[in-house]
């Protein structure tokens, strides 16, 4: 049986149930025992500190849960500081945004404080009517503050015309029918992880991880062993040593129960 010293926790649809707005009494349950063990429990999410769900904020200040890694791995707090931040470089941003803007692709600047969108029209209003996202309208929002990824609205069969417009340092990485992040083509939340088990003397393989989106995928083929949520994009199944039950079937509690660790 795999014993972890430290489990990292998706949010949306893995831990929080998006469209309920709630996180599951099993979820908290297997986190509670999973610390009763002696077990790490962290979080390892695409969202950003400002953007977080109420449920997700209570239950990391309930349960003591730390570290939390955000936006995909580029901003990492550990015991009450930022332990890592990987900004990006605001010529690149501007550069980026300029593109999007003459190619009439709505966009947004992530912060540690804020969301900041180009403009509001109906592929963004979609996509953060979904996520519940608190937003501010800002198109220079990267000359005041540090931007850690952007995010562009547009649906998939422009994924290509996009891609060609983007430096090739970058990467996009779809969330949502009209919305993905735009982020360093090195980071990922396995990067973050990696900084976050140097800080506290883990190896990689002593790590497990749970996900459901294709942002989880570097996460769940980092660690020492990868969970895909059933509900799970298929590519993260099929890399994914167990797949557990849906997010809204008591999947966290179900798969760490059924491997023995709670």
């Amino acid at each position: 049986m795999f014993v972890p010293k430290i489990v990292f926790f998706d949010i949306d649809d893995t831990l929080y149930l998006k469209r309920q707005r709630l996180i599951p009494d099993s979820a908290r349950d297997a986190i509670r025992r999973l610390q009763e063990k002696g077990i790490r429990v962290a979080i390892a999410s695409g969202r950003s500190p400002s953007v977080l769900p109420e449920a997700a904020k209570q239950l990391i200040d309930e349960y003591g849960i730390d570290p939390v890694l955000l936006i995909n791995g580029q901003y990492i707090r550990y015991q009450g500081e930022v332990l890592k931040a990987f900004p990006m470089q605001r010529q690149v941003l501007a550069g980026v945004s300029a593109a999007l803007e003459q190619a009439g692709i709505n966009h947004a600047f992530v912060s540690a404080n804020d969301v900041a969108v180009a403009w509001e029209e109906a592929h963004f209003a979609a996509a953060a009517a979904e996520l519940g996202l608190p937003y501010i309208v800002d198109k220079r929002h990267y000359d005041t503050q540090e931007v850690y990824q952007m995010l562009a609205f547009y649906p998939p069969e422009y994924d290509k015309a996009v891609a060609a417009m983007l430096p090739a340092h970058l990467k996009t990485v779809r969330w949502h029918q009209y919305g993905v992040d735009i982020l360093d083509a090195a980071g990922s939340k396995a990067r973050g992880i990696a900084a976050v088990l140097q800080a506290l003397g883990v190896q990689m393989e002593e790590a497990m991880a749970f996900g459901d989106g294709a942002n989880d995928v570097e996460m769940l083929q980092a660690v020492g062993f990868g969970v895909a949520m059933g509900n799970a994009a298929p590519e993260l199944k099929r890399l994914a040593k167990y797949v557990c039950p849906r997010a809204d079937e008591d999947g966290i509690f179900r798969g760490l129960r059924d491997l023995g660790m709670i």
